[in-house]
């Protein structure tokens, strides 16, 4: 094929232009970048080989190799992997298959536009290239292809890009950077060597440089055409944890996420018995921006007998665990496993059940210590990754006593929330009133509404503690969690208000005279409300508030309803009681109002309004509003 030009996909020229032009901070990732991707290419052709042993054509020794020429500013990232045929070079170099592209240009906002950490997250690597270079040329032949069906790709990083066909011997891929002037610290073999150290350290298969010796005559270090490899190509997790430091484990996680920031905790274990197996697992310091996507595949890499197999291998942690990234290596899994396969796999199952007890072992830990410094660690998590982790509760049930104990909430009691590492439900125990029979709570749309919900009233008469749930999540985790050691959980917006034997009998007496006397006005309003309100009562739980809503046991909350409704989904049609203050001095003015029937349908609407809904005739309500203001 005659040499072309040809355009790059609209998103690349923006990425380029980012590239260039915004992210100079920490240069050396690309080096990280191209390394990282050549080593793929190798894994890539390991993996095709199981099926094909002739694609290792006469070279089945896979390597990484990587050389500079000072003179000609050139620096050259070589391996021997799966290599690229001509449509795969236009393909994988031209566009970006991925939707990562809007992310990523939201990501180099403001301070963070000049970290180059970030190329690596969005699947745009090979584009990294450019924040040292001018130019790249690339030269691959597929394996498998023959010689006369190379392909030389090259540009400049602007608009367009070149492509050849050539004539290439080895299969694999050459990648030439034509450094920027000013980038000439990567023309040293002792950087580029420290570079490789660093960030490519725990490649499994070599790293190769010409070796360097001192030329006396000219006075300066020399490369001669011996190869040697500058990593330990031993696989970090391979290694014994003794000879593992903390940064080296730190290190291994940035390279494995992408992230920019240590990891808030690690475990390094080697699992024998009915299974076998390796795992080093990683919980984030901060939540990713992908972490709400339930689709999105987890990021647990799989390896089997040190091979490479599958990136985020999903059905090796459970859903709710999707933040968790490492690497599971197994000696029991055939090496041409695939997804379909793991999800029928008993050896997976067992790796699932290991690898999730091990996450929650790390979190029970950092929750449970009598540090501070470690609690801060939890309520940082819990912060990012709380709502993630309840969903646990619903999906794991074999786990759920366990997630339960890590639960963590808002609550009206002051103290706690000073300490600002939220109520486990263990907490709650500890501060129960004597005779208390139930755990406590409310949900709402958030905090400030949860807060001032009138439902809250009596309790805080009380003193009695109530848990404040404001996540999206909680309504359904309700929906699958009833107690917690035997205490039933109860909100305080369902049924009668039954406080045992913690309301004394003068109190029930007063109610129930109030409710005596109260019946001709009650009569009346459930008449003027028949279409809004399934029933209406007088209140044991309102102290300052004329009104609330409350919905019956096992009926849905209005809170619920609203979700659904936000979601696009039908809610089951179901009508609230009303309970009214009969000491309220509103509601003691109702008998003798000329206004009645409009009274009582405000009365609603502000109960309706003060647990967090949405009136449905806004125009109704102010009308009657504005007609008592003029009486």
């Amino acid at each position: 094929m005659d040499k072309q030009t040809l355009s790059f996909q609209a998103e690349v020229k923006q990425i380029l232009h980012l590239v260039t032009h915004s992210l100079y901070s920490n240069k050396e990732i690309f080096l990280r970048e191209l390394v990282s991707n050549a080593s793929d290419a190798c894994d890539k052709l390991r993996f095709e080989a199981l099926n094909n042993p002739a694609l290792l054509e006469d070279a089945p020794n896979l390597d990484v190799r990587v050389a500079f020429d000072a003179d000609a500013k050139t620096l050259t990232i070589t391996d021997n992997g799966i290599g690229l045929s001509t449509d795969e070079a236009v393909a994988n170099l031209g566009t970006i298959a991925k939707s990562g592209t809007r992310e990523f240009m939201s990501a180099l906002e403001g301070e963070q536009k000049k970290d180059a950490q970030l190329i690596g997250q969005f699947g745009v690597g090979f584009y990294s290239g450019f924040i040292v270079a001018d130019r790249i040329t690339v030269e691959s032949r597929r394996a498998g292809l023959p010689p006369e069906q190379g392909v030389r790709w090259s540009s400049e990083g602007s608009g367009d890009f070149e492509i050849e066909t050539i004539t290439r011997a080895a299969r694999g891929t050459s990648v030439t950077l034509h450094l920027r002037e000013g980038e000439e610290e990567f023309l040293s073999g002792w950087k580029l060597k420290a570079i490789i150290g660093k960030y490519s350290d725990h490649i499994s298969l070599p790293i190769l440089m010409r070796k360097e010796e001192w030329d006396a005559e000219a006075s300066k270090q020399v490369t001669t055409d011996e190869w040697a490899p500058v990593n330990k190509a031993a696989a970090l997790w391979t290694r014994s944890k003794n000879d593992i430091t903390k940064e080296q484990y730190d290190e291994f996680y940035k390279q494995l996420s992408y992230d920019t920031e240590p990891p808030l905790a690690y475990t390094h274990n080697r699992v024998e018995g009915r299974s076998e197996y390796t795992q080093l697992l990683y919980i984030p310091a901060k939540a990713p921006f992908d972490l709400w996507n339930r689709d999105k595949r987890g990021g647990v890499k799989l390896y089997v007998k040190r091979v490479f197999i599958m990136d985020d291998a999903e059905a090796l942690m459970p859903v709710y665990l999707r933040f968790v990234k490492g690497v599971i290596d197994s000696a029991d899994l055939p090496l041409n496993v695939s997804r379909e396969l793991l999800q029928e796999s008993r050896d997976v199952k067992a790796i699932r059940e290991g690898s999730t007890k091990r996450v929650l072992g790390m979190l029970e830990a950092l929750a449970d210590s009598a540090d501070d410094a470690e609690k801060a660690k939890y309520a940082a998590f819990w912060k990012d990754f709380g709502v993630v982790l309840k969903e646990g509760v619903g999906e794991d049930h074999a786990n759920q006593e366990r997630l339960t104990k890590l639960l963590r909430f808002a609550s009206t009691d002051a103290s706690s929330m000073q300490a600002d590492q939220g109520v486990s439900f263990t907490d709650y125990l500890g501060r129960m009133k004597e005779g208390q029979e139930a755990i406590y709570y409310v949900t709402a749309d958030n905090l400030a509404a949860a807060k001032s919900s009138p439902q809250l009233e009596i309790f805080r008469k009380k003193g009695i503690e109530v848990l404040l749930l404001v996540d999206r999540v909680d309504e359904w985790m309700l929906s699958h969690l009833y107690e917690f050691a035997g205490k039933p959980l109860q909100s305080v917006a369902k049924g009668s208000v039954d406080l045992g034997k913690l309301q004394d009998e003068a109190e029930k007496k007063q109610a129930e005279e109030a409710a005596t006397a109260f019946k001709p006005v009650l009569d009346r309003l459930k008449e003027a409300l028949k279409d809004r309100a399934k029933d209406v009562r007088v209140t044991t739980r309102l102290v300052d508030s004329p009104a609330c809503l409350v919905v019956e046991e096992g009926d849905m909350s209005g809170h619920l309803a609203r979700l659904l409704k936000q979601a696009g989904q039908a809610a089951p049609k179901s009508l609230p009681t009303l309970e009214v203050n009969a000491e309220h001095a509103l509601v003691k003015r109702l008998d003798a109002s000329a206004h009645f029937d409009d009274l009582a349908n405000i009365l609603f609407d502000q109960a309706l309004l003060a647990e967090g809904g949405q009136l449905e005739d806004p125009a109704a309500y102010v009308k009657r509003v504005n007609a008592l203001l003029l009486a």
